[in-house]
């Protein structure tokens, strides 16, 4: 049994679509793991200088235009609870990307068998 050229052409064409868009979210989700592991580097970083800080020292964060006094503790509880937080979102975002280069790779390769069977089902 055969497809016709039409019904072929059309699979073929929904297939590539698929893979066009999963190699675009693929982009955007390797985008977002490299700011947040940025985003983790500098929480790491501001983390070890606060902890390095005599715990007499007043610490102060920004609140918008001013700057408030918070203890050493709480600011580094804070750093520590963000930190872990965007772990857990890389920690998501590869799932997703493993999924959608799984899903990419699928339609490459169904988009092939399809021009390789010459059109056959």
């Amino acid at each position: 049994m055969s497809i016709s050229n039409e019904a072929l052409q059309k699979l073929v064409q929904e297939i590539e679509t698929q893979a066009i868009l999963a190699q675009q979210q693929i982009n955007v989700v390797k985008t977002q793991i490299s700011v947040k592991q940025r985003e983790i580097r500098m929480l790491q970083l501001t983390s070890s200088e606060v902890s390095s800080l005599p715990s007499e020292v007043n610490v102060y964060e920004g609140v918008g235009k001013m700057f408030v006094f918070s203890p050493i503790a709480e600011v580094d509880k804070r750093l520590t609870a963000e930190t872990s937080e965007l772990k857990s979102d890389v920690e998501n975002l590869g799932k997703k990307l493993q999924y959608l280069e799984t899903t990419h790779k699928n339609s490459r390769e169904h988009i092939d068998q399809i021009f390789k069977s010459g059109g056959r089902a």
